[in-house]
């Protein structure tokens, strides 16, 4: 092989490794965000509320029944977008997992290990003493939850889609009860947590979010 190839081949080698970190890269930062941490975000705040909504989908008539006013001035943890055929995926594209107090303000210093799948949220830490500054378990299982998100608009959905881990946001709605039917007579429920000390399953929060907005 001549020098000249030789040169042009490493070149090209080069630029490939390049577009491949700035790729890596996006992947990291750009698309899934990145471990943050944010001092003195409050617990939320939830207020009874009566009232519903209906919506259409896949088929599926649907009654949201609210619970409680929600409000929610938290650091996303975790994200985890759901786009199968299930109507669960239908009405809620994305899971948030939102952190608040303690938690969020030492969320850099320890690795929670944060992850999600099937609609949990989990947490581990690779020593328990890492978690003194936060109080303990019990203290952390009770500043954050994972949120099943209902957009209530389309631009609402827009919104929510574009959230990623690390982002500082509020948002506001319902944390309601889902029951729909469909011609067939199959029917779906899914009912809302409304404690933030419980865990396990039924502790997600069934949000129907009317507002968000992206802080940082």
């Amino acid at each position: 092989m001549s020098n000249k190839k030789k040169s042009l081949l490493s070149l090209l080698t080069i630029i490939i490794m390049s577009v491949s970190a700035v790729c890596y890269m996006f992947y990291i930062y750009g698309d899934h965000g990145f471990q943050n941490e944010i001092e003195g975000l409050p617990e939320p705040v939830q207020t009874e509320a009566k009232g519903s909504d209906t919506k259409t989908v896949d088929g599926y008539g649907v009654l949201i029944t609210f619970k409680y006013s929600y409000k929610v001035d938290a650091l996303v943890v975790h994200t985890k977008p759901y786009n199968g055929s299930e109507l669960s995926d239908k009405l809620s594209p994305v899971d948030l997992g939102l952190a608040w107090g303690s938690v969020a303000a030492n969320n850099k210093k320890i690795d929670f290990h944060w992850s999600q799948s099937g609609r949990w949220l989990y947490w581990q830490v690779d020593n328990v003493n890492e978690l003194a500054p936060v109080g303990g378990t019990d203290a952390v299982n009770r500043q954050f939850s994972n949120n099943h998100i209902i957009p209530a608009t389309s631009s609402v959905k827009d919104k929510v889609k574009k959230i990623r881990q690390g982002d500082h946001v509020k948002l506001e709605g319902y944390l309601v009860d889902i029951y729909a039917e469909n011609s067939d007579g199959a029917w779906f429920e899914w009912n809302s947590s409304t404690s933030r000390e419980d865990t396990g399953d039924g502790a997600c929060e069934v949000f129907y979010v009317t507002d968000i907005q992206k802080v940082s």
